[in-house]
């Protein structure tokens, strides 16, 4: 019998960055995001904490690689990969230093590249760092509507809010591979590619001692704190020294079985305290 992806519950575990200097990246994550690095190769780099890894590889700045989503056993991966045979999702082989034998990945309607695997055991035991496990990603798109089409009937991901503006255009989609609010979403955008990346620090108090350590590494907050509308989650954003965003998230939503809800897309959507950056 498949799974869908909220049955398989598929997590996001790590990511994969383009830098045209991914060592300077890579230590600018060791010093303000608390990871230690390891050398790959000579143009590709490992940032990993508790919970969270990033990969630093040579391209262009802001520039997305991959996302690297796991199951927890390979019997619900290979009931996943059966249902996105059943939905006619075109699946690729992958290989990574991350997953056991038997990942695949695909591409998304932005070719967007999302893999699907099992751990291997020796990749999951990294401890040391500030609690803040990487959590969601969230793309910026021309088409949310195509997007949240393909990751709900193609994948298999649950939609569990909606921004909507007053022409009825849809503007901001967000999915969920778990019970979590949301681990992939979509901003309209006049461009394709990431918007941000998220990592949950549990509660009120960790947002502040991430704060503190921004502080000590001379970064400054580029929004918060504040508090988003759908998911209702606890945010701070930072901007890494490419210029991709950074989310420290708190308290984010679980939803179990209630039917999206479509929020109007003004500021108070997007922050509930306060001010807000707007997207397209």
């Amino acid at each position: 019998m498949s799974l869908d992806a909220v049955q398989a519950n598929i997590s996001l575990h790590h990511l994969e960055v383009k830098s045209r200097e991914p060592q300077r990246l890579a230590e600018f994550y060791s010093n303000v995001m608390d990871m230690k690095i390891t050398r790959l190769n000579n143009q590709k780099f490992l940032c990993e904490g508790p919970g969270r890894k990033i990969i630093m590889s040579i391209g262009k700045n802001k520039t997305f690689g991959y996302a690297g989503m796991v199951c927890k056993n390979e019997e619900n991966l290979e009931r996943y990969r059966e249902f996105l045979r059943i939905t006619k999702c075109e699946v690729n082989d992958f290989v990574s230093e991350f997953y056991q034998s038997g990942s695949f990945a695909i591409r998304d309607p932005d070719n967007n590249m999302i893999c699907f695997g099992v751990l291997k055991k020796e990749n999951d035991f990294f401890t040391q760092g500030i609690h803040a496990p990487l959590q969601h990603l969230t793309f910026a798109s021309k088409d949310v509507e195509k997007f949240q089409n393909f990751y709900q009937r193609k994948l298999g991901f649950q939609v569990t809010d909606r921004v909507v503006k007053n022409t009825g255009e849809l503007a901001t989609c967000f999915t969920t591979s778990n019970h979590e609010h949301h681990t992939i979403a979509c901003f309209k955008s006049s461009q394709n590619g990431m918007d941000h990346h998220s990592y949950e620090a549990g509660e009120w108090n960790n947002i502040k001692i991430w704060c503190d350590h921004f502080s000590k590494n001379n970064v400054k907050l580029m929004w918060g704190p504040g508090r988003h509308g759908p998911g209702n989650n606890l945010f701070v954003f930072i901007e890494d020294i490419d210029g991709n965003w950074i989310e420290i998230s708190a308290e984010l939503e679980t939803v179990v079985g209630r039917p999206p809800q479509n929020w109007p897309q003004e500021e108070r959507t997007l922050n509930l305290w306060g001010k807000a950056i707007m997207r397209s």
